[in-house]
């Protein structure tokens, strides 16, 4: 059976990249209805972040990613907290198993040796521990041990000859071993290194898939050889390309956009944000781009990740959101809306109504307010807006539409939209007009804005009759003024 893992580290919140990986582990266990587990990485103690935990929780919860084991679900392979599985002697256990065989050994070396270490691999000056330790007698590692001297575990890597690994995207890759180097296991706090624990507990929970960025590729080697010092099958691996922001640049916190929670903040869909990111260097067949989680599930194939560099386009990203808002249910979208109407809409509105107005013209909940918040109140705005030349208006055509309309508009006792559509409508029929031509300076004086998110009409419902009355009268003084 298929078993991926999510692996990440408690320390704040989830880059974009590491969504991307939990996404393809998820997608890769259940195309094969395999299983997909939650892994807590929390040996880095330095890094641990208070209230990591639950941002890992809540982000998975929200986008579907659904782990079958893990912290909260035992599946018979935990504990599923690294740190937990240290306090068990799991790793020492392993450890101390490669020194027995001679695979590793006790490194004794200060800070200032290893400082001062460095070795010329095929013209590079490389920093490389020189194996000193190893040479130790077994007497000289006892001594130093009864000692309490501080120490590390390292690996013992080959110093010839070449290492080949196979990697389900980029194929076989081949190291020289000269550059491996002897790489440390248990640190000197007692915790693993992230390699360490990741092969130990990989291949005793079962993982046939490994998912993760392109940065680890260098890494592969140092794993393959611990699988091979434990006799252990070596897990397919699936690296995925990195990540670039629109200059090629790697996707770093500066850009505002890294993590999953910057973009929820900036009021994209979780489903968006999960299907984008599944687009980021993996691409189905055929030209279509939207996709539910379901769906995904059920076309993934993990042989058509890409090799080159995937590139955030935050405008993709956009439209992408805006067609996933298109398709939102109306009652959740108002709800949604709601919050970002009543920023700027303090008078008694018809929120629903407006909500239905904004709901097909924007891309990110957060450009709501701007769009609707000449409802309050009309900015100041230029006399130039009437001027549209497809209309044929200008100001002083607008004037007299705008004279003319005021007393039909102050007449009209049914103030809905169709209503008022009909009155217009024959308004500009009786004079001659376009219809075009007459709603143009209404909706301009209506608004003062250029675009807006309905036609004259539905604004007029929207503001009332003495609102919108008193509107077109200022209009009429603005451009009386002008003229």
């Amino acid at each position: 059976m298929v078993k991926t893992r999510f692996a990440p580290s408690p320390t704040g919140r989830m880059h974009v990249g590491n969504l991307r990986t939990a996404l393809y582990a998820y997608l890769i266990a259940k195309h094969a209805c395999g299983s997909f587990m939650l892994r807590i990485e929390d040996t880095d103690q330095e890094r641990f972040m208070e209230g990591a935990l639950d941002i890992i929780y809540e982000t998975l919860r929200e986008t579907g990613l659904e782990h079958d084991e893990g912290p909260d679900k035992d599946g018979g392979v935990g504990p599923y907290v690294q740190s937990e599985r240290n306090a068990q002697g799991i790793y020492m256990k392993y450890a101390k198993q490669l020194i027995e065989q001679g695979d590793a050994y006790y490194c004794f070396c200060d800070k200032e040796r290893l400082e001062s270490l460095s070795v010329n691999v095929n013209g590079k000056e490389i920093h490389m521990y020189d194996k000193h330790c190893m040479h130790l007698t077994k007497e000289e590692t006892r001594e130093n041990l009864d000692a309490g001297k501080p120490y590390v575990i390292r690996i013992n890597m080959p110093t010839e000859g070449t290492t080949t690994f196979h990697d389900e995207i980029y194929g076989d890759i081949t190291v020289d071993n000269a550059e491996l180097d002897d790489m440390i296991l248990i640190k000197s706090d007692g915790f693993p290194t992230y390699n360490f624990a990741n092969v130990v507990d990989d291949h005793l929970m079962g993982i046939t898939h490994v998912v993760r960025g392109n940065e680890y590729l260098s890494s592969a080697p140092k794993y393959n050889r611990l699988y091979e010092a434990f006799g252990w099958e070596v897990p397919k691996y699936v690296h995925c390309p990195l990540i670039t922001n629109e200059q090629h640049e790697k996707l770093s916190k500066r850009s505002g956009h890294s993590s999953y929670e910057d973009l929820i903040d900036q009021g994209f869909l979780s489903e968006a944000v999960v299907n984008f990111v599944a687009l980021l260097g993996w691409s189905p067949e055929g030209e279509r781009e939207i996709f539910s989680l379901d769906e995904l599930v059920k076309i993934f194939d993990y042989h058509r990740i890409n090799k080159s560099p995937a590139v955030f386009d935050m405008t993709k990203l956009k439209w992408m959101n805006g067609e996933y808002i298109r398709k939102m249910d109306d009652e959740v979208f108002y709800k949604k809306a709601l919050p970002y109407l009543k920023s700027v809409l303090k008078r008694d509105y018809d929120f629903r109504k407006i909500a239905s107005m904004v709901k097909t013209r924007i891309e990110v909940l957060p450009e709501i307010p701007e769009m609707v918040d000449f409802f309050e109140k009309v900015p100041e705005y230029d006399v130039s807006m009437y001027e549209h030349k497809k209309m044929k208006t200008n100001q002083k055509t607008s004037l007299v539409v705008l004279k003319e309309v005021l007393p039909l508009i102050q007449d009209q006792e049914n103030f809905s939209n169709d209503a008022l559509f009909d009155i217009l409508r024959a308004y500009a029929k009786e004079q001659g007009y376009k219809t075009g031509y007459v709603m143009w300076p209404i909706r301009t004086a209506l608004s003062g804005k250029q675009m807006t998110p309905a036609g004259a009409t539905e604004i007029l419902e929207i503001l009332g009759k003495d609102e919108s009355a008193a509107r077109i009268t200022a209009a009429i003084e603005k451009l009386e003024s002008f003229l």
